[in-house]
């Protein structure tokens, strides 16, 4: 067993096609409209399918925006360099939530952003063999 996909709803696929692919640096992977059901589902990553796990965006035409709750936690990436990271995405035009550095009680370095819909999304810093 492996997981597949975590899926989101999006108010505005193109703002979240936007921000994943060119803030993120996702790929499109695939993309296809439910005109019966009034959706469209749109599959991001940085892999395949195949190869790793993806991000479904779900797009219900008639609903432009959604309450979060009070559940869901995050979506984590690894990243080279976390305060690069940061810049970059503030550059992009994307919400940086929390600057780049150690997580409370420990050495990990995290920062978080936001989506254009309120999803939180962790940077971690990968960890190098010297540290």
């Amino acid at each position: 067993m492996r997981i597949l996909h975590t899926m989101l709803r999006v108010g505005s696929l193109e703002k979240s096609l936007a921000f994943y692919t060119q803030v993120l640096g996702m790929k499109l992977l695939r993309r296809k409209d439910y005109p019966d059901g009034k959706f469209t589902l749109a599959f991001v990553g940085y892999q395949d399918e195949a190869s790793g796990t993806v991000l479904e965006l779900t797009h219900n035409w008639d609903t432009s925006s959604y309450n979060l709750g009070e559940g869901f936690g995050h979506i984590a990436i690894e990243v080279d360099d976390a305060y690069q990271a940061c810049e970059s995405t503030r550059k992009m035009g994307g919400k940086v939530t929390r600057e780049a550095g150690p997580m409370k009680h420990g050495t990990t370095i995290i920062a978080f952003i936001e989506d254009p819909d309120g999803y939180k999304i962790e940077f971690i810093q990968k960890k190098h063999p010297d540290q």
